[in-house]
C-alpha cells in the first residue's frame, strides 16, 4: 500500500511538473513572438526613415527569434528589400539566395526571384564589361517566367529580359567593331555571325547585317556579300544600315543622290515662279 501511494505521489509531482513546464513554454512563446513583432515594427519603422542598415538588421533580428513563425520569411524577404532600395545589392542577393533555400515553398517566391533578377539587373554598369550581371539577371528574370508565367512580375520580367537582350547584343556590337577597327576579319564574323543567330529582334541585326556586307567586300567575297546585302535589303529597306551597303555596290551614289536633290530644287523654284502668274 505504501509503495503504491509512493507512485501515485510520484505520478502527481510528474504531471504537475508537466503542466508547470507547458505554461512556461506557453509563456516563453508569447514571450519571443511579441520580441520577434517588436523587432519587426522596429525595421519597418527604419525602412520608412531610410535607415536601411539598421532596418535589415532588425528585420533579421526578427527572422532569427522566431523562425518558425509565419513572420520569418516576410522578414528574410523585407531585408533584402531593404539592402535592395538603397543599391546594397549584394547584399540583397545573398538574402534572397539564402531565402530560396530556406523557404522554397513559401508563396512568395515569385517575390524572390523578381528581386534577384531586378538586383542584377541594376547592378549592371557598363553592359560592355558586366556580363555576368546581365546573364543572372536573364536567369532568374527567365525562371520566374516559366514557374510563375501568370504573375505580374512575370510580366515586367519579359520587358526586362528584352532589355537585357539589347544590352547583351550592344556588348557583342562593341566587340564586332573593335575587331573590325583591327581588321580582324574572322573574330569579327564570328561576333556578327553571334548577333545575326542570337539577337535577330533586336536592332543591331541591321548593322550586323551591314557589317558582313563590309566585310565580305573588303575580302573580294563580292558574292556571299551580296547574299547578305539581299538580306538586308528585303528586311530592312529603309534602313539607314541598308543605304549604306547600297553605296557599296553602287560607287555613284552619293552623286544620284545630289542630282535627284538638284532637279527636286529646280522643280520647286519653276512652280514658285508659276505660282507668281
Amino acid at each position: 500500500m505504501k509503495n503504491f501511494i509512493i507512485i501515485i505521489s510520484l505520478l502527481l509531482i510528474l504531471s504537475c511538473s508537466q503542466k508547470q513546464e507547458e505554461i512556461v513554454t506557453v509563456i516563453k512563446g508569447d514571450d519571443i513572438e511579441d520580441q520577434m513583432l517588436e523587432a519587426y515594427n522596429e525595421g519597418m519603422i527604419a525602412l520608412e526613415r531610410k535607415d536601411i542598415l539598421f532596418a535589415a538588421k532588425k528585420f533579421n533580428e526578427a527572422e532569427l527569434l522566431y523562425p518558425q513563425s509565419e513572420w520569418a520569411p516576410k522578414a528574410s524577404l523585407m531585408a533584402a528589400y531593404s539592402y535592395w532600395s538603397d543599391g546594397y545589392y549584394r547584399d540583397s542577393i545573398n538574402e534572397l539566395k539564402r531565402f530560396l533555400d530556406v523557404y522554397n515553398f513559401d508563396p512568395r517566391l515569385p517575390y524572390a526571384y523578381y528581386l534577384l533578377g531586378m538586383n542584377y539587373y541594376e547592378s549592371i554598369v557598363d553592359e560592355k564589361k558586366d556580363l555576368k550581371a546581365l546573364e543572372e539577371s536573364s536567369k532568374y528574370f527567365n525562371i520566374l517566367i516559366k514557374e510563375f508565367p501568370e504573375t505580374d512580375y512575370a510580366l515586367d520580367a519579359k520587358y526586362k529580359i528584352d532589355l537585357i537582350t539589347d544590352l547583351l547584343a550592344a556588348k557583342e556590337m562593341y566587340i564586332a567593331r573593335y575587331y573590325i577597327k583591327r581588321e580582324k576579319w574572322i573574330a569579327a564574323i564570328n561576333r556578327l555571325n553571334f548577333i545575326i543567330k542570337n539577337f535577330s529582334t533586336t536592332i543591331y541585326i541591321e548593322e550586323a547585317l551591314h557589317r558582313m556586307v563590309e566585310i565580305h567586300y573588303i575580302l573580294g567575297l563580292e558574292d556571299q556579300a551580296k547574299i547578305y546585302a539581299s538580306t538586308l535589303g528585303y528586311n530592312y529597306q529603309s534602313s539607314e544600315w541598308y543605304e549604306q551597303t547600297y553605296k557599296i555596290f553602287n560607287k555613284n551614289y552619293d552623286l544620284i543622290i545630289n542630282e535627284r536633290k538638284k532637279t527636286n530644287r529646280d522643280h520647286s523654284l519653276i512652280k514658285k515662279i508659276k505660282n507668281l502668274f
